[in-house]
């Protein structure tokens, strides 16, 4: 078996990518990318250190991070089995990546950026729970934030049954981030162009 090992390689096999593929990446966040994270209550959080990486489930039970301001995202680190390989991970390499979801929406969104592990007393105050604060707090400096077509959730039918959450869609965001993109005709047209090319 062969392997790819040449950049131009992969592209040439993948071809160019659609427009809304390119014009979606914002540097901060913008009022769909807000309202869509402040939706969800989970997030895959990834990091990267000297022994490899890390996969990190996070969730609440109402939103997973808090806006501090719109290019940063706080994440409580609330008790666990103490292995803390994230927290590990981001105080010797910065470098992190989250992965939000919302029951009933086939599109993820994504953010990039950089990250440092604080023990604030007042940060960790703003995340009060009758009297419970996490341990520490995670602050994420967002590098880039973008939603992600998500073929593989509408393959897998993750949210077969559920009730759907009301978010913004792509059309809407990519709508934010150029103008006079048609959100409108690219939301209708969405269903049937995923379903061809969905394998």
């Amino acid at each position: 078996m062969e392997y790819l090992t040449d950049i131009a390689a992969l592209e040439a096999a993948y071809g160019t990518p659609a427009e809304a593929s390119l014009i979606k990446v914002a540097d901060r966040l913008t009022l769909s990318y807000r309202k869509w994270i402040a939706a969800a209550r989970f997030c895959v959080l990834s990091t990267v250190g000297p022994e490899g990486v890390d996969g990190s489930p996070r969730g609440d039970d109402g939103p997973v991070v808090m806006e501090l301001n719109p290019s940063t995202l706080a994440i409580p680190d609330w008790r666990g089995n103490n292995r803390i390989d994230s927290l590990r991970n981001i105080v010797r390499d910065p470098r992190v990546s989250l992965m939000f979801m919302v029951p009933g929406s086939d599109n993820v969104v994504r953010v990039n950026g950089t990250a440092a592990v604080t023990l604030d007393e007042d940060l960790r105050a703003r995340f009060d729970d009758k009297g419970r604060m996490p341990r520490a707090v995670i602050v994420v400096r967002i590098g880039e934030v973008y939603s992600q077509c998500a073929r593989a959730i509408m393959r897998a039918n993750l949210w077969q049954g559920m009730e759907r959450v009301a978010v913004p869609s792509v059309g809407e965001m990519l709508a934010e981030l150029k103008d006079g993109f048609d959100g409108t005709s690219y939301d209708a047209e969405w269903g049937d162009r995923a379903k061809t090319t969905m394998w």
